[in-house]
């Protein structure tokens, strides 16, 4: 009972309430909480029926409603503007910009839902009053004046609000009114709307003086009142079984009503046609709101239902010729050549001609209100929008028009939209596009629904955009020769109607009226003739109103009636009666038509003797003095006049009016202004009918004479089944032959007709004499026919150039893509290597004053950072439990090994053993084109001018590379010359290995001899100084910088080698782990290593190494003094046997003087094998047990003096057993055993810790001399390998293969391991817990991944929407977490800030060097952070229609979408962030 008391005084303090809204400025804030309250109270329908019956709630919503809005009328302008007393809504008051009016509205809608009070309310007729009083502010409101001289100063985008006024505050109380009205029982209802709307309506058009012209040049888009009268009738013929005719007005009214919607088709039309462009772009904005899909349903629709109601009660006649006056384009309805409009510009007479034509054709065919079930209207409504384009489930659930309840996924009627979504449309599945654009989930039209369904008359209805009915005619068109159906241009193809309701059966009337008959016969005509201002989709309106006529003939004629005299009794007008079968066939022979005097019709010239072809116009007029003996000859026809006879009729047989007052006429308009040239009558010979035009159409299109040709002479069937598929689908030429086939269907004389005209079209021809001149202009035709098909080819060829450079520019797997740069790998011969300059255009070899350079993209990169020794990938943390520790991450663990050796080795030599950069280290990619540096630094200074906002900062020396605008930050010098030395095979030298290893020391000991002297600065080594620092400058300090003396050359030393392991590394990871698949390098010719390679090699030869300390030494000979390490005080060196055998190899290669020869490289690998081999079988022998020990031990000793001893791992690993078992090293306690010892499983665990080194060794070798991987078994891969490098003498047998047979000692092999062995003997005497620890274990990296992320997205929110951050324990605004690590951050949280870096952009530095890729969790999108930019990645998790739900908005369940986690984990992988996303924006480090 509280409620009701409660209710009750709220009722009482309405009017209060709204008074505070209107005066409040916070509205938003004040008009949500007052819907709140009464929400709650007005949807109990038991207490709002109380309440309305107690407190006459009702009257005081009305009466607040129309207080409130009286604030803020104004006089309406609309006709007549001086003398108008109608009031309206003023647009640009806050009370109607701000919505204000909103919460009453709201109440309003929401209490009328309640069948108990819309009853009383439509039964109450002093409250329809004043409702409809209230309607009537808003009819004629936001009135557009086309601005015909200045554009419009000051665009006001008040339309929006007169828009969303008129939907809530007018259209939805009225759907929830008609909602109440769908049985017989409410007849009574619906009588009480139509009569108050009706007066209402009659005020109206007093107030505002209107009588029968609506004023030129202005237009309103509401018309609120016309729609509450359309709306109620359509629902009284629909639901209450009422007869029409009685709730209908007078002739006169419904004139008067058709006036205004009339004027807004029209007024669409010129706003298509450019003609208000002065008024700005709002007002093409208000014709797209008109039809859009919101509106379009308590606007368009309701619309053209009432003028198809108008059109089925009054005139037909009158009816069209209205529509063409209104349209403005009578005037071009005339069979002569010329015409004068004195109402339109020619430039828009052709789009106007072509409104007025759609209009009509829409009038005739639309059914929505007409007698469409509401499931076929849902099934049209879906198949356009489908037809324009493939759609989203929610854009299509957006734009399908919405009945009284939005969104409930039911729509009225008894088919869900998901059933009939699935019964036209099939889904395809989100995939992915190279060049990275992300396609959602889509729907697609069923093939049988483009066959059978497509209709492009609702297409046109509901597009928003001119381009979508093109697009639906393009995806049309696809179909149709995809399917085999049809293979040229398509028209639109006719689709039959749902029959039509019997009460609007007088509709068809239109299509059977003289004036309509006289239009299209005058189209025709002219169309054929060639006349101006024409077009194809003039005709192919015209076709289909001829068909509409046709398929909806009156009443069967019989021919029998018509007698051949019949053609005789019309002589003065165009037709004999008024059915389109029988008017078909009618001959008309002469027309007299009104021509300016300049017209060609007009010549003074005499009767030709010869019977003109009545084709040649100018020919055929017959002079003045033969007029009135020409009994045929047909009237002057005027539109105009016509109308102006029937409307006096229709006013005069409204008698009750007819005697008071004779209407003034208002309109002057049409009498022609004094400057047009003077009109004068002449004739024209016209002989043709509606059948003998289309079939000389038929021939004019085909470009054939005679082409028609009638199909029943050949299959009498085809009139017994005129149905025939062949001619659903087709351009022109199958319209005109479908139309022929049913005017013969028809009726027999037509057929008869049709076969004459065809029999006696053209006679045979005599081949003509073409004259010179004729020739001449023929010719010329050819000749441009010619060059424009040339022209096309051309273009077709570039485009498709360029479509391939752009698939494999842009295309991140292709191994074998050939890109432009020309570097000559395969010619054997050729001494230097030619490059293009991309800027320039010319080619040439680099040289040392003019270098080229390589367009390359340096950056930080911690991807290989984040491999991990396990298979299994992480997961992304969801519960407490689960959390994420780096520990086991290459990076962490290399991290380790640095610093452990640092303690206990001098620091040079320890910087030395080791590589960095799996953390920071720098990727260096190119996009494969060359440019002269000098050309380089001018193009960057233009775009440094160019103050165009870019995505990149060429502050920083970023640019887009100039021919495939891939993105870049630096240039790599060439190196001059051919870079490869050419004897690719020489490898087996016959120099043996003693003196190769000599040559190797002696080449190392000429330090600083580098065919390019230093000392002499040449632009090409001031260029590689520069490339240098670039290099260096692309990574954060930290990464650079491990000695412990900062700044100490063994720094650079160190960086420089390690950017060489990093990129062969990357690359190694890009070709999946391994070397199996073989092959040029990824992309082959777009590796930039050997560039990079002369780079590095000119600065590493720069720092000496010491020769004692040379490790090369340490490999090849044996020391001679034992004791000289014990005296010296500082850290001793790392043992040979705890160094990276990978990285040894890069210091190596890089000291040499460049370039290189093979024959050395293959001695440096060989040299370096051993010591691999060695450090592998010391893993090995910590790993055995200690009885295991002693076997191998002695098994090793037996066979230690045979032949091959030195290449068995047998003998080899007993060796290092008893060598290292002089030291402390095996008596720790047992770590981890391999399980069983047995000779394969040593052999498989050798081979698997040689690999990795092998596969840098091969990578390196096919950069430095080319020539292509081999491609390989997984298990075959070392042999292959080995032998690739010239390691194994010849390629045996798998199967009898071991890895020891590679070895090739340049020193005997015991007394090398002894020495090796002795180092860590003597350290372990000191530091015996760390001997093992040392040890180089077999690396078992697998591929960087991100973290694997749980199916359902509502995992990841839950968790993390509420979890706090772990810096500032609050729970962010905007959560994010990283994808790489895991860790959780506040994105743009100023409380995580450290020196003004969010904690975003700091997290991309720490984890990933600069790239960061983080989940939004209340966003559910994916953002990259890379160095200073950031972009929008798009989303993983999609719904169960293939979409994203970016920021959550629509919340349906989202599913991680695996293909696109998987595309978004190899541009990470691949470093191709910056190339296939391409909206970049600065961050200004705030994310």
């Amino acid at each position: 009972m509280g409620d009701i008391a409660f209710t009750k005084t709220f009722v009482q303090h309405y009017a209060f309430i709204m008074k505070t809204l209107k005066k409040s400025h916070e509205s938003d804030t004040m008009s949500n909480r007052i819907v709140h309250i009464s929400v709650q109270l007005f949807s109990n329908e038991e207490l709002a029926r109380q309440v309305t019956e107690e407190c006459q709630l009702l009257d005081i919503m009305v009466t607040v409603l129309l207080y409130m809005m009286e604030s803020c009328l104004i006089k309406s302008e609309l006709q007549d503007e001086e003398n108008s007393l109608h009031v309206v809504v003023n647009c640009g008051e806050a009370l109607l910009k701000n919505n204000t009016y909103w919460p009453l509205v709201s109440d309003f809608i929401n209490i009328l839902s309640h069948q108990s009070v819309a009853k009383k309310f439509l039964e109450d007729h002093g409250l329809l009053v004043t409702w409809m009083n209230f309607v009537s502010f808003f009819q004629g409101m936001n009135l557009n004046k086309r601005e015909l001289n200045e554009h419009v100063e000051f665009e006001s985008q008040t339309y929006y609000a007169a828009f969303a006024a008129e939907l809530e505050a007018c259209a939805q109380p009225m759907w929830g009114l008609l909602s109440h009205c769908k049985v017989r029982e409410t007849q009574e209802y619906t009588r009480n709307v139509v009569r108050y709307c009706l007066e209402a309506l009659q005020d109206w058009f007093d107030a505002i003086n209107f009588v029968d012209e609506p004023a030129p040049n202005q237009v309103t888009f509401h018309l609120p009142l016309h729609r509450y009268f359309a709306m109620f009738l359509s629902k009284a013929v629909k639901c209450q079984e009422l007869d029409l005719d009685t709730i209908l007005p007078d002739q006169e009214m419904l004139m008067k009503l058709m006036i205004h919607p009339l004027q807004i088709q029209a007024s669409l039309s010129e706003i298509h046609s450019n003609m208000w462009v002065r008024n700005g772009l709002q007002i093409k904005g208000q014709a797209m709101t008109y039809v859009q899909s919101h509106f379009c349903n308590s606007m368009i629709d309701p619309d053209i239902y009432l003028l198809q109601v108008c059109a089925s009660r009054l005139d037909p006649d009158y009816f069209i010729s209205s529509v063409f006056e209104r349209f403005k384009v009578v005037d071009l309805l005339t069979m002569a050549s010329q015409h004068q409009n004195t109402v339109l510009d020619s430039e828009h007479e052709r789009s106007m001609l072509e409104g007025a034509l759609t209009f009509l054709v829409l009038l005739l065919s639309l059914r929505l209100h007409l007698g469409m079930t509401d499931d076929e209207i849902l099934r049209a409504e879906m198949v356009a929008q489908l037809c324009m384009n493939d759609r989203t489930h929610s854009s299509l659930l957006d734009l399908i028009p919405e009945n009284p309840n939005p969104k409930s996924g039911i729509i009225p009627g008894s088919l869900s939209f998901e059933s009939v979504l699935s019964a036209v449309a099939d889904f395809k599945a989100p995939v992915f596009e190279p060049g990275g654009s992300m396609q959602q989930g889509m729907y697609t039209p069923k093939a049988e629904v483009w066959d059978k369904e497509f209709d492009p008359v609702m297409v046109i209805l509901r597009t928003v955009y001119r381009r979508d009915v093109q697009s639906a005619m393009d995806r049309y068109t696809a179909f149709l020769k995809q399917s085999g159906k049809f293979p040229g241009n398509p028209w639109p193809p006719y689709k039959k109607r749902t029959p039509l309701h019997p009460s609007y059966r007088g509709l068809i009337k239109l299509l059977h009226c003289k004036t309509l008959h006289i239009v299209l016969f005058t189209l025709l005509y002219k169309i054929l003739m060639d006349h101006q201002n024409l077009s194809e989709h003039v005709l192919c309106m015209v076709l289909y109103l001829i068909e509409l006529g046709l398929e909806n003939s009156p009443e069967q004629e019989s021919d029998e009636e018509e007698s051949a005299g019949g053609q005789e009794r019309c002589h003065d007008s165009w037709f004999p009666g008024s059915n389109l079968v029988s008017n078909m066939r009618h001959f008309i022979n002469y027309v007299r038509v009104r021509v300016p005097e300049t017209a060609p019709e007009v010549k003074r010239e005499p009767p030709a003797s010869t019977s003109s072809d009545g084709l040649a116009s100018s020919q055929s007029s017959r002079r003045k003095s033969l007029q009135r003996e020409n009994s045929g000859t047909a009237q002057v026809f005027s539109l105009v006049a016509e109308r102006r006879k029937k409307f006096q009729e229709i006013i005069n047989r409204n008698t009750s009016e007819a005697n008071q007052v004779v209407r003034p006429k208002t309109s002057m308009k049409w009498s022609a202004p004094g400057a047009t040239p003077q009109l004068t009558t002449a004739i024209l010979e016209v002989k043709e009918s509606i059948l003998s035009l289309l079939i000389k159409l038929h021939h004019k299109l085909s470009g054939k004479q005679n082409s028609y040709y009638p199909p029943w002479l050949d299959d009498v069937d085809v009139l017994i089944h005129p149905e025939i598929p062949r001619y659903a689908h087709g351009d022109g030429m199958t319209a005109v032959e479908r139309i022929l086939l049913k005017a013969a269907v028809q009726s027999r004389l037509n057929k008869r007709i049709i076969e004459e005209i065809c029999r006696k079209v053209t006679p045979p021809v005599p081949p003509k004499k073409i004259s010179s001149a004729e020739k001449k202009t023929l010719d010329k035709e050819e000749r441009r026919q010619k060059a424009r098909e040339r022209q096309q080819k051309l273009l077709a060829e570039f485009a498709s150039r360029q479509k391939s450079f752009m698939e494999t520019a842009m295309d991140v797997e292709s191994p074998d893509a050939d890109i432009a740069m020309e570097v000559a790998t395969s010619e054997q011969h050729v001494s230097e290597a030619i490059y293009d300059c991309v800027i320039c255009g010319q080619s040439g070899p680099s040289t040392e004053d003019r270098p080229t350079g390589l367009v390359v993209l340096l950056q930080a990169s911690s991807v290989l950072g984040q491999c991990r020794n396990s298979s299994e990938p992480r997961r992304l943390p969801t519960t407490e439990e689960e959390q994420i520790y780096p520990w086991d991450t290459c990076a962490a663990l290399h991290d380790v090994r640095l610093t452990t050796l640092q303690r206990y080795f001098k620091d040079s030599s320890c910087l030395q053993a080791v590589s960095i950069g799996w953390e920071g280290g720098v990727y260096v990619q190119t996009c494969g084109h060359t440019l002269h540096i000098d050309c380089h630094k001018s193009y960057m200074e233009s775009l440094r001018n160019d103050q165009v906002l870019q995505g990149f900062s060429v502050d920083k020396g970023e640019f887009t590379c100039p021919l495939c605008r891939q993105f870049a930050n630096s240039v790599l010098p060439c190196y001059p010359g051919n870079n490869m030395e050419r004897s690719v095979w020489q490898s087996h030298s016959n120099k043996c290995m003693q003196d190769l290893v000599q040559e190797v020391e002696d080449l190392q000991e000429q330090l600083g001899t580098f065919p390019v002297s230093i000392s002499s600065e040449t632009n090409l080594s001031k260029e590689m100084e520069s490339v240098m620092k670039d290099i260096k400058s692309t990574t954060q300090k930290k990464y650079t910088d491990y000695s412990k003396t900062p700044g100490s050359p063994d720094n650079d030393f160190l960086f420089m080698y390690s950017v060489a392991r990093t990129n062969l590394e990357l690359e190694l990871v890009h070709r999946g782990g391994n070397l199996c698949s073989g092959g040029a390098s990824t992309a082959g010719k777009r590796s930039c290593l050997n560039q990079l390679f002369h780079v590095l090699a000119m600065h590493m030869r720069l720092y000496s190494i010491d020769s004692a300390y040379n490790p090369w030494r340490k490999l090849t000979q044996p020391s001679q003094d034992k004791n000289s390490e014990l005296v010296s005080e500082e850290l001793p060196e790392v043992p040979v046997l705890y160094r990276d055998v990978s990285s040894l190899l890069l210091i190596q290669i890089l000291t040499m003087p460049q370039p290189l020869h093979r024959e050395h490289f293959t001695c440096i690998i060989k040299v370096l094998f051993t010591l691999l081999y060695t450090q592998a079988l010391a893993a090995l022998s910590v790993k055995c047990s200690a009885e295991d020990r002693m076997a191998w031990k002695e098994s090793g000793a037996l066979k230690k003096n045979t032949s091959s001893g030195e290449k068995s791992w047998e003998v080899l690993l007993g060796h290092v057993i008893s060598e290292l078992s002089k030291g402390k090293i095996y008596e720790e306690e047992e770590t981890e055993e391999l399980p069983v010892v047995n000779p394969d499983s040593v052999e498989c665990y050798l081979q698997q810790f040689c690999l990795p080194f092998l596969r840098i060794t091969s990578l390196l070798q096919h950069h430095l001399f080319g020539g292509d991987l081999p491609s390989c078994q997984e298990d075959e891969e070392f042999a292959v390998l080995a032998s690739c490098l010239g390691l194994l003498p010849s390629f045996q047998s798998a199967h009898q293969f071991t890895s020891a047979s590679c070895l090739d000692w340049p020193v005997p092999a015991f007394d090398m391991i002894s020495q090796w062995c002795s180092e860590l003997a003597s350290f372990a005497g000191r530091h015996p817990d760390q001997v093992k620890a040392l040890l180089i274990q077999e690396p078992k990296w697998d591929l960087p991944r991100l973290l694997q992320l749980p199916e359902n997205y509502n995992t990841i929110f839950q968790y993390y929407h509420r979890k706090t951050c772990s810096v500032c324990t609050k729970v962010p605004k905007d959560p994010a977490v990283c994808l790489v690590c895991g860790t959780f951050v506040c994105l743009k949280g100023l409380c995580c800030k450290q020196q003004s870096y969010c904690e975003c952009v700091l997290h991309s530095q720490n984890c990933g060097a600069g790239t960061g890729i983080f989940l939004l969790i209340n966003a559910s999108v994916i953002i990259i952070i890379r160095g200073h930019r950031f972009c929008l990645w798009g989303s993983v998790y999609l719904d169960a229609h293939g979409e994203e739900d970016r920021d959550l908005r629509r919340g349906k369940p989202l599913y991680i979408c695996k293909e696109r986690y998987k595309v978004l984990e190899q541009q990470w992988v691949s470093h191709t962030f910056d190339h296939i996303n391409k909206r970049w924006g600065p961050h200004y480090n705030g994310l």
